[in-house]
């Protein structure tokens, strides 16, 4: 532990002198049991097992306390390791809170929805690390073509996804968990319980804005239920409605959704939620029912570089964002 870049010398040695220590009490404990003939047999054992059981808990919390900041150097040295357009975007979208937040652990088998170009998958996949898995979740085929931009756009997309895990490989990610490639309407039976957390980070807009065509987000989300142990963990990353506007407004197509109806949606999948967040929250992003959340950094779509109204969307930042952590009852 005392190796560790996040931890000195002193706090590894001052962990261990607390478990000598209490070591050191059920130790006395049983020298007094075993020498003082005045010691009722009973009193004694009670207290060579309370002694026993308080050793166990500080050592037990000792050693929880150096995991967790062996993840977060860890975690840390991932995102050092970045390159610099990507750390750029570190004050916005805080990769090392969230990751936290959500409990993402070293080993774990991990789903991401849409991972895309790999701006989280390049951070989750060292962190995972050679002892575990990271799964690629995409939209399923048909939905591209609803976008409107034409079957050649769409085809595209399709074979993008086709090819996603040869563009893993091209990443050339270090430390790199076994991958696994998967639509979010249609998960492999093999896949099924073996997930500890699915993320959905900013990935929910679309499959809302289309679910009353073909079901994507109820699907997704009966299939993330599907693909997780019990008691395994749904993270959520969202930009954030305003809950006054309208609920068409609302639906996803402008890429907002409302807090509240993102809530119901899970819970209606039999999710429960267990924590909410404003880590990613952005109080200067105020949409109205004119606007669109790719007005904002990084896309910054519908102004003209150098012009008064691209300044003021610069200005916002990027979306604010509700941060919800669901968990599958166990």
């Amino acid at each position: 532990a005392a190796a560790a870049d996040a931890i000195t010398p002193e706090d590894a040695d001052s962990l261990f002198v607390c478990a000598a220590s209490a070591a050191a009490c059920a130790a006395s404990a049983a020298d007094c049991a075993a020498t003082d003939a005045t010691l009722d047999v009973s009193l004694a054992a009670a207290l060579v097992e309370a002694s026993e059981a308080f050793v166990a808990a500080v050592l037990a919390d000792a050693a929880a306390s150096v995991a967790e900041v062996l993840d977060a150097a860890a975690l840390a040295a991932v995102l050092a390791a970045q390159p610099d357009e990507v750390q750029a975007r570190y004050d916005a979208r805080n990769p090392a809170a969230t990751i936290a937040f959500f409990g993402i652990e070293p080993g774990m088998t991990v789903a991401e929805a849409l991972p895309g170009g790999g701006w989280y998958s390049k951070i989750l996949m060292p962190y995972l690390g050679t002892e575990g898995t990271f799964a690629g979740a995409h939209y399923p085929d048909d939905l591209w073509s609803r976008f409107g931009f034409g079957e050649e756009w769409a085809a595209k997309r399709v074979e993008s996804t086709a090819k996603w895990p040869e563009q893993v490989t091209e990443w050339g990610v270090e430390n790199s968990p076994a991958v696994a490639s998967y639509k979010l309407t249609e998960m492999p039976v093999e896949l099924e319980g073996t997930m500890d957390a699915v993320l959905f980070i900013r990935a929910l807009h679309n499959l809302n804005r289309f679910n009353a065509d073909a079901g994507y987000m109820d699907d997704t989300l009966a299939e993330a239920f599907k693909a997780l142990k019990p008691g395994g963990i749904v993270g959520v990353v969202q930009h954030r409605a305003p809950e006054a506007n309208g609920d068409d407004w609302a639906s996803g197509a402008n890429g907002y959704l409302k807090q509240s109806a993102v809530i119901a949606a899970f819970e209606s999948a039999g999710f429960e939620l267990v924590e909410s967040s404003e880590l990613n929250a952005n109080a200067k992003d105020m949409p109205t029912e004119d606007d669109f959340v790719w007005r904002l950094p990084p896309g910054l779509n519908g102004t003209e570089e150098g012009s008064t109204e691209r300044d003021a969307v610069v200005a916002i930042g990027e979306s604010d964002r509700m941060t919800l952590k669901f968990k599958k009852p166990a």
